[in-house]
């Protein structure tokens, strides 16, 4: 991404197992200015088992919809032949195409169609999952909810004992509960993972709202991934925690200026912008009454006023004593020539 922050808009889900939804959600990703828009790949019948209980926001998300996870799951199915008619989309809507494979199988189908492999928290401690990425040669990018540090670098080994340059791989701090509480964020964990594990750090934010991936690029963040819907208010796992296209339009415009702002020199040091403004802001050693030649300066006939054009302030104890080479008016800049 040349040094910008990747942002990858988390249709995930959203779609509710529509595709013109999902055409939607591409539409809405680009329009954002999103770098990237996500999907998730599975079949239910290898992502889990027929009684795996819901999480409780997935209860609470989708009430009425039955109990187990394959119920939800198999409603939500990116189906095999949407791939062609999103991708075509994306390339069209110029945003790239992105989707997280969940068991072995998908993680196959879709090594020659993304740029990246991106490992969802829930998989971090899946061997056979992770040595299969591994060996995909691609870049990757691996979110960490849930887990502690130590199942971070774990996985992590895993990865680059099978193959895998440090240097193509981020790692995403995230919390898994939809929405993650403010008090539950603990985005310095963020630079914990940079500083132990010495990889690039982005974050996965499930908060509501977007002030915490916007600090997460002030902090030091490379990617940034959020959920997206159409319609918050819609039946389905993940729609309460997503952002509504405003919404994320106005991160991803407020993640462009802070990347700007933070990209500087790191120098302090006037910036070209602001040059022109020292003389107004600035003041100058200036008669504070008339002033008669050779007569001494004091604190009780100088003071400081703007412009900023005249002998500095800077010099007032070299200036007091001296003899005044003119006549100086009220407010005349002083000179020592």
């Amino acid at each position: 991404m040349n040094g910008k922050v990747t942002i990858i808009a988390e249709a995930g889900v959203n779609h509710n197992g529509d595709v013109q939804k999902a055409l939607q959600l591409i539409d809405e990703a680009a329009f954002a200015g999103a770098d990237y828009v996500k999907f998730q790949s599975f079949k239910a019948e290898s992502l889990v088992n027929k009684t795996a209980q819901k999480a409780d926001y997935q209860k609470k998300n989708m009430q009425g919809e039955g109990d187990t996870q394959f119920e939800m799951l198999k409603k939500l199915e990116f189906q095999d032949d949407w791939y062609p008619l999103l991708m075509q989309r994306c390339k069209d809507k110029n945003i790239k195409f992105l989707s997280t494979g969940f068991d072995l199988d998908s993680l196959e189908l879709l090594k020659d169609k993304i740029d990246f492999y991106k490992i969802p928290s829930g998989e971090i401690t899946n061997l056979p999952y992770l040595v299969k990425v591994a060996k995909l040669k691609l870049p990757i990018v691996m979110s960490t909810g849930m887990a502690d540090l130590q199942e971070i670098n774990d996985a992590l080994s895993i990865l680059l004992e099978n193959g895998v340059n440090k240097n193509h791989v981020t790692i995403l701090h995230c919390n898994t509960e939809y929405p993650t509480p403010m008090s539950d964020v603990n985005l310095l964990a963020m630079n914990q993972i940079k500083r132990e594990l010495d990889v690039a750090v982005g974050y996965s934010d499930h908060t509501l709202g977007i002030e915490v991936p916007i600090a997460a690029v002030a902090l030091g963040a490379k990617v940034i991934e959020k959920h997206f819907t159409l319609d918050r208010t819609m039946d389905g796992p993940d729609h309460a925690a997503s952002l509504e296209p405003d919404e994320l339009k106005a991160m991803v415009k407020a993640i462009r200026h802070i990347e700007l702002a933070i990209n500087g020199s790191g120098i302090k040091e006037p910036s070209p912008s602001e040059l022109k403004n020292k003389v107004v802001a600035r003041k100058s050693i200036v008669a504070s009454k008339t002033i008669e030649k050779g007569e001494i300066f004091t604190g009780k006939n100088l003071t400081t006023k703007r412009p900023g054009s005249g002998v500095s302030p800077m010099q007032w104890e070299q200036v007091l004593g001296q003899k005044a080479k003119r006549d100086f008016k009220p407010d005349e800049l002083i000179t020592l020539q």
